[in-house]
């Protein structure tokens, strides 16, 4: 697992790029800066968010930010080689023989599904204990990105909350040095920056990261269990390869192209000699 430069470095540019925009602008970078607008917008965002979760959900928060910040190897490829080499060595041997691949795999769910080969587990029950985990952990991941999603919702309307609170504030106080009053008026509307800043910048392009984590997972799971249940049923590893690619293989691909212009061919050849005969 490696850190996402891509989440990361988005982030960092985005602010940066509001900051520069303001000071070539002729402001104050420093101006930005307002800690009752801070505390107002993000409080008012986190506690928005807390009431609409439970509490067991909200302690995964700081997991969801590493998911969100950390990318983990995405490669179909490596993943159908691999289940490739477990159908050779059950078939070369034994399904027995997959025993010692267990504690060398990092992946619990292959562990899983190779645990229940080794114990010949029959294949409908497999698949729905396999299939099942795959669901619970993709709704899972869903929950993760709806809470940053309620959080990008809540953010901008806390903000305007901010500024009405410092426009009253400013409203009160209307005798005084008109250019305090307009000073004060440009630092209230320094909330509304911070919720429509935090939402875009932040909290729905995290929801955004996640979902498309949770997909390519989603992706890794599916592939896993079909060679997992190929392997069981004594597959052969190039077939097995051949039946995995069909999962990942675009299909406006030229090898996606060429093999459904095979199929039609043999189609027709089979037409043909039905016709025939």
């Amino acid at each position: 697992m490696r850190l996402d430069v891509t989440a990361i470095g988005g982030i960092i540019f985005g602010v940066l790029a509001l900051v520069t925009g303001f000071v070539l602008e002729g402001g104050r970078a420093g101006a930005l800066l307002q800690g009752t607008a801070a505390l107002i917008v993000f409080g008012g965002t986190i506690g928005a968010t807390a009431v609409s979760f439970s509490v067991d959900e909200l302690k995964k928060v700081p997991t969801l930010f590493r998911m969100g910040l950390t990318r983990k190897k995405f490669d179909p490829i490596v993943l159908i080689d691999q289940l490739a080499r477990y159908a050779d060595i059950a078939r070369r041997q034994q399904p027995l023989a997959l025993e010692p691949e267990i504690e060398l795999t990092h992946d619990e769910f292959l562990s899983k599904g190779l645990q229940l080969i080794v114990d010949n587990a029959d294949p409908t029950l497999m698949r729905q204990m396999l299939e099942s985990d795959i669901y619970a952990r993709y709704s899972q991941q869903k929950m993760g990105a709806s809470i940053f999603e309620q959080a990008g919702g809540y953010a901008p309307t806390m903000g305007i909350v901010g500024t009405i609170m410092g426009l009253v504030h400013v409203l009160g106080e209307l005798s005084g040095n008109p250019n305090d009053l307009a000073s004060a008026i440009g630092l209230a509307f320094i909330a509304t920056l911070y919720g429509v800043s935090s939402a875009n910048l932040l909290w729905l392009p995290m929801a955004t990261n996640l979902k498309n984590k949770a997909k390519h997972d989603l992706l890794m799971r599916q592939i896993s269990l079909e060679g997992l249940l190929a392997i069981s049923q004594g597959m052969a590893p190039s077939l097995l390869k051949d039946k995995l690619m069909t999962i990942i293989r675009p299909s406006g691909s030229p090898a996606a192209q060429d093999t459904t212009s095979h199929a039609e061919g043999d189609s027709e050849e089979k037409s043909g000699a039905q016709e025939a005969s």
